[in-house]
């Protein structure tokens, strides 16, 4: 999903026609690269939110989703790559989400 390719605009307005095809092999491909493109769009502009002093709250109701979902999928940023394993095994150990 996170991989390094970039889609340039002639690229796009491919995906966004082929999303239209007759043909379902490459209509739902196109759907998928969609979905990708949007993913990759939402991380970073997550994280530009985030950076200028964003709360939770105010990307969550920009985005229309609740901020815990949008908290639980990107807030692992947030934390130092170093430290993110003793996170996740110390929200097991108490039971408690971080």
């Amino acid at each position: 999903m996170h991989d390094e390719e970039e889609l340039t605009v002639t690229e796009g307005d491919q995906v966004a026609g082929a999303a239209a095809s007759g043909d379902p092999a490459v209509g739902l491909a196109a759907v998928r690269a969609l979905r990708t493109l949007a993913d990759r769009l939402e991380d970073v502009q997550v994280a530009n939110a985030r950076s200028q002093g964003w709360s939770w709250q105010a990307i969550a109701d920009v985005l229309q989703l609740s901020r815990q979902a949008v908290h639980q999928k990107h807030s692992y940023r947030e934390i130092p790559p170093e430290n993110r394993g003793e996170s996740a095994h110390k929200a097991g150990k108490d039971g408690n989400d971080v």
